[in-house]
């Protein structure tokens, strides 16, 4: 086996930026991660800090999201619009409760293209008997119904975690598409009970959940790829009383790619899922090895934790004090 791969720049369809010095602290890692496409809410202060990433732009849908608000979002070049069902994850007090009333929106959508990023999970409701390891699965129905109503728009569930969801997405169309996280592939419910740098949202399910992500993308299945949803928080706001949801992937995601799809005997299939399976469903011009990146043999040291610029924080990325095999060459 080579000690040497040579890659496109990876793509990541889902990743968690922030603002204010968080911001500042994590966007150059992005490249440093492997990375040089993301989609973004908001671009120029990106750019002033990783000059070298195509951002994808995208919007949030709310009720100001009307089809001719649309219509001007694709003339400017907006890719996508993400949708949070309300309460199900950071940040999502304000999104969906009806997917119905956006209906002419969607309708705008599919007849300009865009793409409809969705998280996947109904809020949690004990009396309908739906709680944080059932609510993909329960979404499941919505994404079906939403598929069936608008079979041209691009669809994709974001970091999907279940069985129940690989096979669902596979079973729908080619305009369905997947993304799934590296935290997803590695996790499982025992990992985030009691370890909050390991508890996300959606969160890590069970065994036979995790299997199934690590088949779909061992078969180098063209609508699933990548979408970190790294999300970087504070270590006091992840070790406080309730803490923070998000696994924070970002500086060595492609070397952590490169080390699972080598434990799973597919390191052919890693160029698909990072590189080219997600600009070909976004649409996006292909991208070659040539001044690409090149994965060696040398062994990363992950940090324990990352200092926050300008303030007294850090913050703890996922394989945290430990080692991978696979790194970057400058």
């Amino acid at each position: 086996m080579s000690d040497t791969i040579s890659l496109p720049w990876a793509s990541d369809f889902h990743v968690h930026l922030r603002q204010g010095a968080m911001m500042e602290t994590v966007t150059p890692m992005i490249e440093q991660g492997g990375v040089r496409t993301a989609p973004v809410e908001y671009e120029k202060q990106l750019k002033a800090l990783a000059p070298n990433m195509h951002y994808i732009m995208t919007l949030y849908l709310n009720p100001d999201l009307t089809p001719a608000e649309i219509n001007k979002a694709a003339a400017a070049g907006i890719t996508g619009v993400k949708v949070y069902p309300s309460g199900v994850t950071t940040n999502s007090d304000w999104g969906v409760l009806d997917f119905k009333i956006y209906y002419p929106t969607f309708k705008a959508m599919e007849e300009n293209n865009m793409v409809l990023c969705l998280h996947g999970e109904c809020p949690s409701d004990a009396e309908k008997g739906i709680c944080i390891l059932n609510a993909e699965e329960r979404f499941l129905a919505t994404l079906r119904e939403l598929h069936a109503d608008f079979p041209k728009l691009r669809i994709v569930l974001e970091h999907a975690t279940t069985k129940a969801a690989v096979e669902c997405v596979k079973s729908l169309g080619d305009t369905v598409g997947c993304t799934i996280t590296a935290h997803h592939l590695f996790l499982t419910v025992d990992d985030w009970a009691g370890q909050p740098h390991h508890f996300c949202k959606p969160v890590a399910k069970y065994p036979t959940d995790r299997d199934a992500l690590r088949e779909i993308v061992s078969s180098g299945h063209p609508r699933f790829f990548l979408g970190s949803d790294s999300a970087p928080h504070p270590r006091r706001a992840k070790q406080g009383e309730k803490p923070a949801a998000g696994v924070f992937t970002t500086p060595i995601l492609i070397p952590l790619m490169a080390t699972l799809f080598e434990k799973l005997g597919c390191l052919d299939k890693l160029e698909g899922f990072v590189s080219t399976n997600g600009r070909k469903f976004y649409q996006l011009p292909t991208v070659s090895s040539e001044n690409g990146i090149k994965l060696v043999k040398n062994q990363l040291d992950v940090p324990s934790a990352y200092s926050v610029k300008s303030t007294e924080d850090t913050v703890v990325p996922f394989m945290a004090g430990k080692d991978l095999p696979w790194s970057i060459a400058e």
